[in-house]
């Protein structure tokens, strides 16, 4: 009877990255997202031959694969140090490497191009806080004055356009965006591609069932989001189930409002909410609320942080995914 070596997940890793097109593979894969088309593209091999390293790679678990509807994306799982450290080691001057780094870059430029065409095209006001004229950069320095200054992990919730991982991915070691559009994630995939922010990506998901574990994030932030949804408390229950116990909630959005037209024309479900409404909701589902902000605009903006509390977490029902 012969017995597993404790060894053999490590070696079964280094196995899979002693292959140059695996290895070309993981170098692409750490710049950002990308589907089997776009891959096949940068490396001008076939699919069946590249599905079958994407395969071993994943196995390995030096992939992660993300299904989103017709597409499946690969890029690197959280951590993923021995990966980094490979990388680390190829030559900066290899030709080989260069030459996927200016593709992967043309694939991230078509990308952008081809998300704002289809937003021209369709009339989307994909950018509320510009739609509304709101002063986003204030937005912005008031949200990362009320985080800390280092993160482990950090979530989006109803990323849009993934502005908010773009800002928090520097204090961050990884950023994740959920949104259930999926022509948002595409125009947040191509923001990160773009930028090439490597510690960031992004996932289909529903803000009321989250495919994520319970206590996974130290920092959830909700953006321009509570105002469309049916039931705010649940979507702040959801978001408060991700928080590891002292991890930071916060809510970014209007204060109450008398624009009625935003309720017709902007689809908003409701004008605006007060501190009693919010800090009522967070409470409910296990956080400390903290002192909100208020950032003046057209219409008040209003940020609400609270703390997770220590509390047991009611487990999630669905099946979750790590990441």
């Amino acid at each position: 009877m012969s017995f597993a070596s404790p060894m053999e997940p490590l070696l079964a890793q280094l196995r899979a990255t002693a292959e140059p097109t695996r290895l070309r593979l993981l170098a692409l894969c750490a710049r950002g997202a990308f589907c089997v088309t776009e891959l096949c593209a940068i490396l001008g091999q076939s699919q069946p031959r590249l599905s079958r390293h994407l395969k071993l790679l994943v196995e390995a678990g030096l992939l992660e694969r993300l299904p989103e509807g017709a597409n499946v994306y690969f890029q690197l799982p959280p951590g993923a140090e021995l990966v980094r450290q490979v990388l680390a080691r190829l030559p900066e001057d290899d030709t080989t490497v260069a030459a996927d780094r200016r593709a992967s870059a043309r694939i991230a430029a078509e990308r952008a191009r081809a998300a704002s065409e289809a937003f021209r095209r369709d009339g989307a006001d994909w950018d509320e806080i510009r739609a509304l004229g709101l002063p986003g950069a204030e937005i912005e320095a008031a949200l990362l004055a009320l985080l800390p200054e280092r993160l482990g992990r950090a979530a989006d919730i109803g990323t849009g356009t993934g502005r908010l991982l773009e800002l928090m991915a520097p204090r961050a070691g990884a950023v994740l965006g959920l949104d259930a559009s999926r022509e948002m994630l595409a125009l947040a995939r191509a923001r990160l591609g773009e930028r090439n922010i490597g510690n960031a990506s992004v996932r289909l998901a529903d803000m009321y069932r989250v495919p994520l574990p319970d206590a996974a994030f130290d920092a959830v932030t909700l953006q321009m989001v509570l105002h469309y949804a049916e039931d705010p408390a649940a979507a702040l229950a959801e978001a408060a189930r991700l928080l590891r116990p002292g991890g930071m909630l916060v809510v970014i959005d209007l204060a109450p409002h008398g624009r009625t037209e935003l309720l017709t024309r902007q689809a908003h479900r409701w004008p605006g909410f007060d501190d009693a409404a919010l800090a009522g909701w967070l409470g409910a589902a296990g956080c400390a609320p903290l002192p909100a902000v208020e950032v003046a605009g057209p219409v008040p903006v209003r940020l609400w942080p609270a703390r997770r509390l220590a509390a047991t977490v009611v487990p999630a029902t669905e099946p979750v995914l790590t990441f």
